[in-house]
């Protein structure tokens, strides 16, 4: 399981998504103060101002995606379908950042972090996954083509 490629991007690809219940997507100011965007929503000093409860449930969603996909390694196809699941929900997730950000505040400055980048990346991962589940079946049904 773990000495194919594809479950190191698989397992590196989860390691970017959970890393954003960590740290934070941006910082918005607005009006003197700073607003925090993180997996809880948007916080001023605590106190939260914008729900994010769509997004923690996305991420988890997304994380237990992969969790499954590295755990099916038998089923390939199986494998590559949660992948391209996960990958367009990578998307939406990328999308309700921005929406986020722009939905409440419009004139505001914000300020994105590195985090904000971590699903593009897993996208990327996911798809070098997908690629080399593609050869692994290739091989096999070849092999399966000789006997």
């Amino acid at each position: 399981m773990i000495q194919r490629i594809q479950t190191v991007y698989l397992f590196l690809s989860a390691l970017l998504i959970g890393f954003l219940f960590l740290l934070p997507f941006a910082e918005i100011a607005l009006n003197g103060s700073i607003y925090l965007f993180n997996y809880k929503g948007i916080v001023l000093d605590g106190t939260l101002k914008e729900n994010g409860m769509a997004i923690s449930i996305l991420i988890g969603i997304i994380l237990t995606l992969h969790g499954v996909a590295i755990q099916s390694f038998k089923n390939r196809i199986r494998q590559i379908r949660l992948i391209v699941f996960s990958i367009l929900l990578m998307l939406g997730l990328f999308g309700m950042f921005f929406f986020f950000t722009w939905y409440t505040f419009s004139e505001a400055q914000i300020s994105y972090k590195i985090s904000m980048v971590f699903p593009l990346v897993a996208i990327v991962l996911d798809y070098l996954a997908i690629r080399a589940i593609g050869k692994d079946e290739a091989l096999i049904r070849s092999i399966d083509r000789i006997r």
